[in-house]
């Protein structure tokens, strides 16, 4: 009996209309298979409203044929050779309510792209407008002092709207690297479904001299000639290669989808480590460019705070470090409990603060860097993050040695 394991969950409209085949794709057909088998105590198949066989094969005896509804228009049919009404109508809801939440599940997948792709969008804008109006701030400064005012005052309106494009900001330069490191599983998995392929059609030949009733030395021939122990125990190790790195892509996406929730303003009770842990395998990627990553979590009490920005707020932290390193380096990112606060240090061994810049380092629009390259709202945003949430921030730097923020949090659960 052969079922079909979709795997391949298409993009769709959130507000569209879906079809069966679109239903079943995040579904496993496969234990959907083997459930109805075991309630209904007998074959079953299920088909299209064209009659075409969904999974399940189609039976030459009588069937009953149920149909199957989702959003009470019939989408499909049931057919079985159960007699026991109270069974088969049992197995039509657990498919109905299975579609059900498929829909729910595209419709939310899709909504929520559209609605990441328009804040990527809004944000290239404010980026563009943001290095113009920089330059054209450059080449006033050198003549019209009373023009540079007026165009502060400008910025200082749409301090607001800035403060939350660098919510985002940081998205953006983590895209390559998130793009790199699940480009490099996809890409193994691919050359391991080829390689699969290839053992499946020697297999395959081997099968067919079998079925051919050919001689025991044509097979043993053929054995010898495909080597299928090798393509038998390769072919295990491609099976568990690709299970690894369809879980470390799921990994990614599973911390990228939590930290891209930046704007939820609801407080949470949470493990700070682990929210701290998920930025760093988002930002890996891009730190480790640079540096090496290490960590060292104590144990902390829950915290009830906004955990997305606590996480915006380390992840400003490790980028700045690895900016701070030309070459490789080394950033440590410790946590710790005492005297009912919270610890969170962000220690690297870059170039360090020049003395002269270091008072200035939170002062928002305040960078060090060629235009185009940050807003200077970073460590401002930060600040303002943990000051919201009753901690501090304190920075010591050392030029040529290294620097370490300290990030402080009350230990005891805030409203």
């Amino acid at each position: 009996m052969s079922v079909e394991l979709n795997d391949t969950l298409p993009l769709i409209d959130f507000d569209q209309e879906l079809n069966i085949d679109q239903l079943l794709s995040p579904i496993n057909t496969g234990q959907l298979y083997n459930s109805l088998e075991a309630l209904l105590d007998a074959d079953l198949f299920v088909t299209n409203l064209s009659g075409n066989c969904l999974f399940g094969n189609k039976l030459e005896q009588e069937t009953s044929m149920m149909p199957v509804r989702a959003d009470m228009e019939v989408v499909a049919h049931l057919g079985t050779t159960s007699d026991d009404q109270e069974k088969i109508n049992a197995a039509v809801k657990l498919i109905e309510l299975l579609l059900h939440g498929s829909a729910r599940y595209l419709m939310a997948s899709s909504l929520h792209f559209q609605a990441v792709k328009e804040d990527y969008e809004k944000l290239q804008e404010k980026h563009n407008a943001l290095q113009k109006s920089e330059a054209k701030y450059r080449d006033l400064a050198e003549n019209l002092e009373q023009r540079v005012e007026e165009q502060v005052k400008t910025i200082e309106n749409r301090q607001f709207q800035l403060y939350q494009a660098e919510k985002m900001a940081s998205v953006g330069q983590l895209a390559a690297g998130v793009a790199h490191e699940i480009n490099n599983p996809m890409g193994f998995i691919k050359s391991n479904l080829t390689t699969a392929q290839t053992y499946v059609d020697d297999i395959s030949e081997i099968i067919s001299l079998t079925n051919n009733n050919s001689s025991i030395e044509k097979i043993q021939a053929c054995l010898k000639d495909k080597d299928i122990e090798f393509v038998l125990e390769d072919f295990q190790v491609l099976l568990k290669e690709s299970t690894e790195g369809a879980e470390r892509v799921s990994n990614i996406v599973k911390d990228l989808k939590g930290f891209s929730n930046i704007d939820r303003s609801e407080n949470e009770i949470i493990d700070i480590n682990e929210v701290i842990q998920s930025v760093c395998n988002v930002a890996l990627p891009e730190i480790s460019k640079t540096a090496e990553l290490i960590l060292q979590f104590s144990d902390l009490p829950p915290v009830e705070c906004k955990p997305a920005h606590i996480g915006q707020t380390v992840l400003n932290m490790l980028l700045n470090a690895s900016k701070a390193i030309k070459e490789q380096g080394k950033i440590t990112l410790s946590t710790e409990h005492r005297n009912s606060q919270i610890y969170i240090t962000v220690e690297d061994n870059g170039d360090g603060i020049p003395p002269d810049v270091l008072p200035r380092i939170f002062d928002p629009f305040f960078t060090t860097r060629t235009v185009g390259e940050g807003t200077g709202l970073g460590l401002s945003v930060s600040r303002d993050i943990i000051k919201s949430h009753g901690g501090d921030i304190n920075v010591e730097s050392t030029q040529g040695v290294g620097t370490r923020f300290e990030i402080t949090l009350p230990g005891s659960k805030q409203s």
